[in-house]
């Protein structure tokens, strides 16, 4: 056991847990055992947390296992975790090696590209919002799928309808200084559309526009999907362009093969910016393409793609291309302001 103080909570030491191991993209059923416990002892007297942990009768909590309630019994007793310890060790390292993509990152405001449970995410949009709050942002676009994504929960019209309500209501409690925008990623659909209704996209702040299905699609037909898509009035972030995996659990896959010169030109046409997506297994677009993009004129959006709120640490990862690619921190949208972003993305 550390004999180094903690003067954390119990919970702070089960999210912090949870956080890293989302960050070093740990399997899923790890970190729901220490969000669920947070959330379980979250409405107790920190009094009767520390009566029980005690006691040794943690485990009678629902949601709260042996290897949790050693971590709540811990913290509650003043010592750091094993268990914070051991993850701090192995996740808690710097993203990039001698500060790369730091300064860039300490100007981006926001995020634009985030998941929650309510699609293929992990995590309550209320947790997503508190954690962004937690890593610096001014706002974070809540972007779940759109209907034809069934693999990943997409949302109908009646669930997305159902979603901006909650997106308010977390707003209302929030206050002021961080702002959960309501958002989508939608599905660019084989003939340039996009899935979702006009009436729906219009009442979005910002729309992330993605190729989902058909990656190996012919160049010529998917350059003109991609390009119809661009021009759509609605969409204002091309989402990881080439569909590429280059690493991870879901395997590698090859990038899309599209005419990016054409696709590029459009996005710099119509001020839609290229998402520089900082997942570690996609790193898209290829820095190839990216440099191009660059050259074209494009608008760029530094963006997590985030799954779980540890997840939203990533964009560290892309400030690092974009730095190493010389791009103007003033053509990335996310850091702008809350309101600028807004006038931007408005159709």
């Amino acid at each position: 056991m550390s004999e180094q103080g903690y003067d954390g909570t119990p919970v702070a030491a089960l999210r912090r847990i949870a956080f890293l191991l989302e960050r070093g993209r740990a399997d899923s059923y790890k970190v729901k055992a220490y969000r669920g416990a947070a959330a379980a002892i979250l409405p107790l007297d920190p009094d009767e947390v520390a009566a029980r942990a005690a006691a040794g009768t943690l485990t009678e909590l629902p949601g709260v296992g042996a290897s949790t309630a050693r971590v709540i019994a811990q913290a509650a007793s003043g010592r750091v975790p094993d268990k914070l310890v051991e993850v701090e060790e192995q996740y808690g390292a710097p993203l990039t090696a001698d500060g790369a993509g730091t300064a860039l990152r300490a100007r981006l405001r926001g995020d634009l590209h985030s998941h929650s449970d309510w699609s293929d995410g992990g995590s309550p949009i209320e947790e997503m919002a508190m954690t962004a709050i937690e890593v610096g942002h001014d706002y974070l676009v809540l972007t779940d799928h759109s209907p034809r994504l069934k693999v990943a929960r997409g949302l109908s019209a009646e669930r997305l309808t159902k979603q901006l309500a909650v997106v308010e209501a977390v707003n209302a409690h929030l206050g002021d200084g961080f702002r959960l925008l309501k958002g989508i990623e939608v599905d660019i659909l084989d003939d340039g559309a996009l899935d979702q209704s006009e009436e729906m996209l219009s009442r979005l702040d910002v729309r992330v526009a993605s190729v989902h299905s058909k990656l190996a699609m012919d160049p010529e037909p998917l350059t003109r999907r991609m390009v119809a898509a661009v021009r759509n009035p609605f969409t204002n972030v091309l989402g990881h362009c080439t569909g590429r995996l280059v690493t991870g659990n879901r395997g590698t896959r090859a990038e899309s093969r599209f005419d990016a010169r054409a696709v590029f030109e459009a996005c710099a046409e119509e001020g839609v910016a290229v998402e520089i997506n900082s997942r570690p297994e996609r790193r898209d677009p290829p820095t190839r393409l990216l440099e191009l993009a660059r050259d074209v004129g494009c608008l760029f959006s530094i963006d997590s793609d985030a799954h779980a709120p540890g997840q939203l640490d990533y964009p560290l990862l892309g400030c690092e291309r974009a730095e190493a690619a010389g791009i103007d921190a003033d053509r990335i949208v996310n850091t702008w302001p809350v309101e600028r972003l807004l006038e931007w993305a408005r159709p």
